[in-house]
């Protein structure tokens, strides 16, 4: 496990007011969600099914594949350590080497490590059985490989196992792959996030989608009783109730625009392009420590501090657009930052 992901409120004790270290959606109406389960406290009295087979169940019926190519974990980030465990059982800690391109998420070449597994940053270079990790849309970069682009991949190495996170589907307009093109291949792992697609963090819901064969050995290294019963509670219900709690997508990324125009408009700070809500961003004065903590501590808004990215360095922070009002309260505090710190260096001088 890699400490230092975002959304850590409880380091500020109260002090932010808005928060854009997350790559969701932070104004969600989780209302009807809240007062469903507040009338259903009563699960918490009893073990919850040792393997989430209801909430499987109602997953495959909105997906179009069958309960069997579903499996439920505590969050996306347990299905990744459990196939990292599953690629060390089936072929060894030597029998394929993890391509994992920098920066994405920290997790993948985490679980990889855990299981002793060999890892690679270019595909091209390696040798032998491969497993590409793949984060689409990347996580912390936003940018977005072309769904035909990795289905052309999997179809062209059919030894070779693709492991493809999904986790920001929901907030991009970029066409995804769907699941019924995943389980009609034999080398390709899809992997959902609930936690992102209904912004319920707290919840840990995630599930991944394969084949058959490559879902009853998934579902053999799960863990009994690893998502609790009020998770499966509220994931039933969400996907029941078809439950959306994002804004309309259009005009979501419309506002991610603008605040990516507003923040590259300052001379001290480059922001990459993205396809989705959340973009990575570069400062030339300071540090993005130093950032995070001056927002946090002066104005309430917490951002995720990305210099412990693999391939990143201290420099690099990453935002997720949030509304209008919030957006803007962040790009005028990263220019009082940025006039803080140039006072403080010619007061040394």
């Amino acid at each position: 496990m890699i400490y230092g992901h975002g959304d850590d409120l409880y380091k500020y004790e109260g002090l932010v007011k808005a928060n854009f270290s997350s790559n969701i959606y932070q104004n969600a109406d989780l209302g009807p969600l809240k007062k469903h389960l507040a009338m259903r406290l009563d699960v918490v009295g009893n073990y919850p099914e040792p393997a989430p087979l209801s909430l499987e169940k109602a997953i495959a019926g909105e997906q179009g594949v069958s309960e069997e190519e579903v499996t439920v974990t505590n969050g996306a980030t347990e299905a990744i350590y459990i196939i990292a465990a599953g690629i060390a059982r089936r072929y060894g800690t030597d029998g394929a080497v993890n391509i994992i391109q920098r920066p994405t998420f920290s997790e993948y070449a985490d679980a990889c490590r855990m299981n002793g597994l060999s890892i690679a940053n270019d595909g091209n270079l390696a040798t032998g059985r491969k497993v590409y990790w793949t984060c689409n849309p990347n996580n912390p970069t936003g940018s977005v490989t072309p769904a035909s682009e990795l289905l052309g991949m999997a179809d062209s190495r059919p030894d070779d196992l693709f492991v493809i996170d999904q986790s920001y589907e929901h907030y991009t307009l970029e066409p995804m792959i769907a699941d019924r093109d995943a389980v009609s291949r034999n080398n390709i792992i899809l992997l959902h996030s609930m936690t992102k697609r209904f912004c319920v963090p707290g919840l840990r819901l995630g599930y991944a989608i394969a084949n058959r064969g490559l879902s009853r050995r998934l579902k053999r290294l799960r863990h009994p009783w690893s998502v609790n019963a009020l998770a499966i509670e509220a994931g039933l219900f969400m996907i029941n109730n078809r439950l959306s709690v994002i804004p309309a997508i259009d005009g979501y990324l419309n506002e991610t625009r603008r605040l990516r125009n507003g923040l590259d408009s300052i001379d001290e700070v480059s922001v990459l392009d993205t396809k989705t809500n959340f973009m990575l961003a570069s400062i030339s004065v300071g540090d993005a420590t130093k950032l995070k903590e001056f927002l946090a501590v002066r104005h309430g808004l917490l951002i995720r501090d990305a210099s412990n990215f693999n391939g990143l360095d201290k420099s690099y922070f990453r935002v997720a657009a949030q509304g209008v009002a919030e957006d803007d309260m962040l790009v005028a505090a990263v220019k009082d930052f940025i006039a803080t710190q140039k006072r403080q260096q010619c007061g040394s001088l």
